[in-house]
């Protein structure tokens, strides 16, 4: 009897910490601790592991096992640990050469009958385990093309306990081969459910702009909403095409470069939603939660660590809210700080969590309850108060944050000539071309779109000629924008001008950029 040691990997968010399994056998009454701050969920690895082993054919021993968890002050939880706590402890009772396993990490979770069951939050964790050193891995066989997505770790995967056991080095007989089971090797085609092809970078979206009946101008805040990545607010009645419009904005997108495509694959991974079979998730992602939904579901929340919410999985692509105003004011105000930072801080009793929310928010709305305060308002049966309190639902702070704003008015199908409209892919190779010239001038800063520019730069080298921001320095005097209203005009007139080919913004571009904003709309 005696001690072994192996790894595995305790997730706080993205953020992966390496954490050493020791296990003890030693003589005393038989029992079965397991210490360093586990959660319930690790708790109870102690019913699965005991009972994974004997059905695998090695029985733990009668005496005293104590299985320790280091560092023992970070919350561990999850099942992901039952298949580093199994290695360890065969090991410390003989069973096992304990030779190479302590400098392997070891991800699973182990069902009653040995199995080894698939865990959420692979890639972040073996991207951890990689930083901080470690070159080995073995995984449930479920995730082992997740894995294989993280370069310089070699990884070895198995279906059941018996054999991870057997390559060990343990005198049992291995399990089954379980490529031979239904649907059990990792070369499965793709199921289809992110819409994406076997190469990972999946098609656009299959909705066109071609669809879109008239709204020029709402199509045109659109396209420039997707060349520099800014915040968009379409309010109009019921059947102007609002909703149409903000859904096909990610069919506009270009693809995700790598950094941005490893941050959202991992958040899905933490979420238990990320296919590997597909490869990085290449293309910008699409949330559009329902107005009934939770502060914890837009923003991410739960008990014991928090989980990403609607914000961190649209990280880098866009989310849509929908009948912007019916959402509970909670969760409106609880976008302000990560419009802002691009991130989103978590806490709970667990710990901290910190996900990336660096999202394009789009908003749509009536202008009142019935909707149908347009034009003169011949319609509407709302009374002043109900249109300005209905519309006061989105605060001024949340509104002073969006870079546009415009009234999208009904239809006149009598304007229409029955010709289609520019489709998607036109409009995409504009705004492809457009953030390439971003991509190009902001080479060696730390951000590479319009809508990151930071203000003081924004206002020292990136600021216009004097001469061409005379109506945004009028407009600033007069009150009628904000210091923060100012610099989202410029990031604006930026996107504005890429989207031309100038070079700096011009008055045409900075006008233009007033009329996007709308800032007397309210």
């Amino acid at each position: 009897m005696g001690q072994a040691r192996t790894l595995s990997v305790a997730l706080t968010g993205l953020e992966g910490t390496l954490v050493e399994i020791e296990a003890d056998v030693s003589p005393g009454l038989p029992a079965f601790s397991l210490v360093g701050l586990p959660g319930p969920s690790t708790l109870q690895a102690r019913e699965r592991v005991r009972a994974a082993s004997a059905r695998s054919g090695i029985h733990l021993a009668q005496r005293r096992l104590t299985v320790n968890m280091t560092p023992a002050w970070i919350p561990k939880h999850g099942s992901g640990f039952d298949l580093a706590i199994a290695i360890a402890l065969v090991a410390a009772q003989g069973d096992l050469p304990s030779r190479g396993i302590e400098r392997t990490v070891h991800l699973g979770e182990l069902g009653l009958d040995g199995r080894l069951r698939p865990v959420p939050g692979v890639l972040p964790a073996l991207v951890a385990a990689r930083g901080l050193g470690i070159d080995r891995a073995v995984v449930p066989l479920e995730n082992l093309a997740e894995a294989r997505l993280v370069d310089g770790i070699s990884v070895d995967a198995a279906g059941d306990l018996a054999t991870v056991l057997h390559r060990w080095g343990a005198r049992i007989t291995p399990g089954p081969d379980p490529t031979d089971r239904p649907g059990g090797g990792d070369d499965g085609g793709p199921d289809g459910r992110d819409g994406a092809d076997a190469d990972g970078t999946g098609p656009r979206s299959t909705l066109d702009f071609r669809d879109v009946l008239g709204q020029e101008q709402a199509r045109f805040a659109a396209e420039v909403a997707a060349a520099g990545g800014h915040h968009l607010l379409l309010t109009g009645p019921p059947g102007a095409g609002k909703t149409m419009i903000a859904a096909r904005i990610p069919g506009i997108l270009p693809d995700l470069d790598t950094e941005d495509s490893l941050a959202v694959s991992a958040i899905h991974s933490v979420c238990g939603r990320f296919d590997a079979r597909l490869g990085l998730r290449r293309r910008p992602p699409f949330e559009s939660p329902h107005h009934t939904a939770t502060a914890a579901a837009v923003v991410g929340g739960g008990s014991g660590i928090a989980l990403p919410g609607a914000i961190s999985r649209a990280h880098a692509g866009v989310l849509l809210l929908d009948e912007a105003p019916e959402f509970p004011a909670r969760v409106l105000e609880a976008l302000r700080e990560p419009l802002e930072t691009g991130d989103i801080t978590l806490h709970r009793s667990g710990g901290t969590a910190r996900y990336p929310a660096r999202f394009q928010l789009v908003l749509a709305a009536n202008p009142c309850p019935c909707g149908m305060s347009y034009g003169h308002g011949e319609a509407c049966s709302c009374s002043p108060l109900q249109r300005r309190r209905y519309l006061h639902r989105l605060s001024g702070p949340i509104m002073d944050r969006i870079d546009m704003r415009l009234d999208v008015p009904p239809v006149d199908v009598h304007l229409l000539d029955g010709a289609a409209g520019e489709s998607s892919a036109e409009i995409a190779l504009r705004v492809a071309a457009a953030r390439e010239r971003q991509r190009r001038r902001f080479a060696d800063r730390p951000w590479h779109l319009n809508c990151q520019i930071p203000g003081p730069d924004l206002r020292r080298d990136l600021a216009p000629e004097p001469s061409q921001s005379r109506l945004l320095d009028h407009a600033l005097a007069q009150g009628r924008l904000s210091l923060r209203g100012h610099d989202r005009v410029l990031r604006l007139a930026w996107t504005l001008a890429d989207l031309t080919g100038a070079e700096r913004p011009e008055a045409e571009h900075v006008g233009t950029a007033l009329t996007l904003r709308d800032e007397d709309r309210r």
